[in-house]
């Protein structure tokens, strides 16, 4: 109730009205930036170069946030979002931008993050990874509600700088295998006894489509026909999460193993509904075949590869006759990484379970010299590992980063530790998104 009363509050205090700004800029969420009456204004579905109304929607000491209402001179850069639900739904941020346009503000986040940050600069900016902007959607956390003033259950996202769902009839970015039937999953759950104790649907999707419904108490039998019903109807494999994830299990039967080829080829890698994956399939194909490019391992080479996963990089590298080393700090996906070599004819491979967080000087896989490094850490980065590589003196160095800040910082360390930054740049892997993935080459000077 306070928090409410404060939120009130704050919004009888903002200034009333439609106001006008100039752009000058976008932020690292995608809003514009202008400065209105001296003060800096982030403004929501603004362009630079453009003069815009806006409403105020926040007001704090630092800044103010606010929403356009009308664009009153256009950027040449803007074009109609391709969703019909663009400004309620919050998943996306930047479809009014021509996607063209977007990987070129993305590939200036990261050149600005190495400046500003790491006080590098690359000595080649490579061109970026593109693919296509919709339906690259293959994995998403799909929120569920019944409500009645709605008549009926929502399925999708939050709403824009809220905690409702918004109303969706279908979304552009998610496969269109589950993307143009969000209503028909709703309509589907709103039949079900349960359809109020089911919060959230977890998609995957590999050669086929998967849907895991979390369920706060257990279907029954009719509940139990509707849902076989419908996921036969449409292709879709049904599985139940009444608690954690190892609670999860098919609805009724085996499972159906789910796969996808990490480079293009005939490799496959075997995942589980809940398995970490790169969201945009195509283009993380793209990243692999990259990265494997940029490390250029010659057979017999020692490749050390950190925060592995279950092999996105792991098989295709062992393919090129390195002798890799994989580590990976989730016993899980070690276990099922390992598995996906050997069945791809890679036993091999050698994996560790490791907190690359806190790295043991005294870990086995430490206790070798390694010719090349590859590393795809999560958002914090990767710096408790920058000495420990900087120690271990590899010729090469491949960081695929997923925050251009913490790549920037582990850049800087890595130049001050005695390599060059030879080159880098943007990958597309969330088009319509202000999230920034990113590829950097690093040599050790000679």
């Amino acid at each position: 109730p306070l928090e409410s009363l404060k939120s009130m509050v704050r919004r009888r205090m903002l200034p009333q009205g439609v106001h006008t700004a100039e752009v000058s800029g976008l932020d690292h969420e995608g809003r514009g930036v202008a400065r209105v009456a001296g003060k800096v204004t982030f403004i929501a579905d603004a362009l630079p170069g453009e003069t815009v109304e806006f409403r105020y929607t926040a007001c704090s000491r630092d800044h103010d946030e606010g929403q356009v209402t009308a664009v009153k001179v256009a950027s040449p850069d803007r074009v109609t979002p391709p969703c019909a639900h663009f400004g309620v739904c919050g998943g996306c941020a930047l479809q009014h931008l021509a996607p063209e346009k977007q990987i070129l503000w993305k590939q200036d986040e990261l050149l600005n993050a190495l400046r500003r940050i790491g006080k590098v600069e690359p000595e080649q900016l490579v061109p970026p990874l593109v693919g296509a902007s919709q339906g690259y959607r293959r994995r998403a956390r799909l929120g569920v509600k019944f409500v009645l003033s709605k008549s009926g259950t929502l399925v999708g996202f939050r709403e824009r700088g809220c905690s409702f769902l918004a109303t969706l009839e279908s979304c552009v970015v998610l496969d269109p295998r589950v993307g143009l039937k969000l209503k028909d999953i709703a309509r589907m759950i709103d039949r079900l006894a349960i359809r109020q104790a089911i919060p959230q649907i977890e998609m995957a999707a590999g050669d086929h489509v998967c849907l895991v419904f979390r369920v706060l108490q257990n279907p029954g039998a009719e509940d139990r026909a509707i849902l076989a019903e419908f996921g036969a109807e449409h292709g879709f494999e049904i599985l139940l999460q009444p608690g954690g994830l190892d609670s999860i299990l098919p609805l009724a039967g085996e499972r159906w193993p789910l796969s996808y080829s990490p480079d293009g080829s005939e490799s496959r890698l075997a995942f589980e509904p809940a398995d970490f994956i790169q969201v945009n399939g195509a283009l993380s194909q793209a990243m692999v075949r990259q990265s494997l490019d940029w490390l250029a391992a010659k057979p017999g080479e020692s490749v050390l590869e950190l925060f592995a996963g279950l092999g996105n990089f792991t098989l295709p590298l062992a393919k090129t006759g390195a002798k890799v080393m994989a580590v990976e700090g989730d016993k899980g996906l070690v276990a099922r990484g390992a598995a996906n070599c050997a069945a791809n004819g890679f036993p091999e491979v050698r994996w560790q379970v490791a907190d690359l967080f806190k790295p043991d000087p005294k870990a086995p896989y430490l206790s070798e010299r390694y010719d090349a490094v590859l590393l795809d850490p999560p958002r914090a980065g990767a710096l408790e590992m920058m000495p420990v590589l900087i120690a271990q003196k590899p010729q090469r160095i491949v960081y695929v980063s997923c925050h251009p800040a913490t790549l920037a910082r582990d850049a800087g360390l890595l130049v001050e530790g005695g390599y060059r930054l030879v080159k880098a740049g943007a990958m597309d892997m969330f088009p319509h998104t202000g999230h920034v993935e990113s590829m950097a080459l690093f040599e050790r000077r000679r």
